[in-house]
This record gives C-alpha cells, sequence and structure tokens, in this order.
C-alpha cells in the first residue's frame, strides 16, 4: 500500500513531501525513542511517532523509511519540513492518538516486519 491511499483511508495530512506519496509502504514502527528508530525499524517502514523535531528526519533517510506519521495532531516545526522537503521523506500528519493509528494501520495490514500475526 503507499503513503497515498494510507493518507487517503485515514485522514493523514501531508505536511512535507508530498510529491514523494507514492512511497509503498512494506511495514510499520511505532517509537518515540531515535536509537530504538535506527537499531530496530525496516526500510519502507512507516514510522509512527510524536517526535517533530528535524532529527526524525535524519533517522527517516539513513533507515530508508517509506514515512513519518505524527499522532496527535502534532505539527512539524519549519525546520522539519524544510529538512523533510531536502531529504524526500514524507511526512504526515494525524489527529489520532498513537495506539489508535497504529490500530487503523493494522487494520489496514501494515505490519512490522518479521513479526507473525497473534491469533
Amino acid at each position: 500500500m503507499t503513503l497515498a491511499e494510507l493518507a487517503e483511508k485515514l485522514d493523514l495530512e501531508p505536511a512535507a513531501a508530498r510529491g514523494r506519496l507514492d512511497n509503498e509502504v512494506t511495514g510499520g514502527y511505532a517509537s518515540d525513542l531515535l536509537s530504538d528508530v535506527i537499531g530496530n525499524a525496516e526500510a519502507g517502514n512507516l514510522w509512527v511517532t510524536l517526535q517533530i523535531h528535524q532529527n526524525i528526519v535524519a533517522v527517516a533517510a539513513m533507515k530508508d523509511l517509506a514515512g513519518i506519521a505524527l499522532v496527535n495532531g502534532r505539527r512539524p516545526d519549519e525546520d522539519t519540513i524544510e529538512k523533510a522537503e531536502a531529504e524526500g521523506i514524507p511526512v504526515l500528519v494525524s489527529r489520532l492518538p498513537a495506539f489508535e493509528l497504529v490500530g487503523q494501520l493494522y487494520r489496514l495490514g501494515v505490519r512490522a516486519v518479521g513479526v507473525d500475526d497473534v491469533e
């Protein structure tokens, strides 16, 4: 599924790199710790976080993530938007809390890479 499809289905507002919403989402990762994302996220993941500073863009670029979804209606600051545009990292904004957004992503088939479904 692409970021554009997820944005439409989940009412996610593109805040940066709108031209890259055709990125394919191959899984998801939720964390607010940059070191955790560096150590565990996979290329192609959509990263769900409440962090809004520009370091999230550096981590997403380093890990080749599909994009970043910000929760609780948090908006990236201008430096973050500029860096995301320069790096081509899509940033989407959700009004939902992280728990709810992750649940909706799961319902749509976005899973953590390497984790079997739990019955």
